[in-house]
């Protein structure tokens, strides 16, 4: 079988979670690695100042494999960035620690924004995933995901606050409890969308028989 030039042209299909994952991944690694008891500031510091350097280079990469940028990794680049500038500048590790909790309210006040004028605005960039899912699911989905956001941006605000947690558990819970709480809430959604119309992959294989 010949291959095709733009199957020889097209990205790996790992580069695209590469990007949106490693310089987290990067940060994570970087923190644990430099981290001191002597100096706690100074593994937040240097985990801060690569995660810029990696997100930025995430872009630039994105832009030039992918031919786009999502516009996930522009707000988070442009707060990365922010933040971690006043994070160096002010040598508090706290900047870093409220960039999820804006990320998150960021995300509910657009989904909430787009149901006060009736839209579903999740519809747009996840219609090809949940195929069939009708206009009342997708306004479900969009108000239960803000709302998801709103109890994340909470979640995190506790976490941060220094008489909970450590720096380094806040980052543990953010890379690894985050993550799962966000697979675990997305499969609660699929009950509901299935009565809403979703389409799995095995129904659309028996109807085609």
């Amino acid at each position: 079988m010949i291959e095709n030039e733009t199957d020889k042209d097209a990205p790996p299909k790992w580069l695209s979670p590469l990007l949106d994952y490693g310089p987290l991944l990067l940060f994570f690694v970087t923190n644990w690695w430099f981290g001191s008891k002597e100096d706690p500031a100074r593994g937040p510091l240097i985990s801060t100042a690569v995660f810029m350097v990696a997100i930025i280079a995430a872009l630039i990469v994105s832009k030039w494999k992918l031919g786009k940028v999502s516009p996930m990794m522009w707000v988070s680049a442009v707060l990365v960035t922010g933040f971690g500038a006043l994070t160096l500048w002010f040598r508090d590790p706290q900047f870093i620690q409220i960039k999820p909790t804006l990320i998150y309210l960021l995300f509910a006040a657009i989904l909430f924004g787009g149901l006060l004028r009736g839209k579903a605005l999740l519809q747009n960039l996840l219609a090809y995933a949940f195929d069939g899912v009708d206009d009342k699911g997708w306004i479900k989905l969009s108000r239960n995901w803000a709302i998801f956001f709103l109890a994340m941006a909470g979640l995190n605000e506790i976490i941060r606050q220094d008489r909970w947690f450590s720096f380094d558990t806040w980052l543990l819970l953010k890379v690894w409890g985050v993550t799962a709480l966000f697979f675990l809430f997305n499969m609660t959604q699929i009950p509901m969308l299935m009565r809403h119309g979703l389409k799995l992959g095995e129904d659309d294989s028996e109807d085609q028989t």
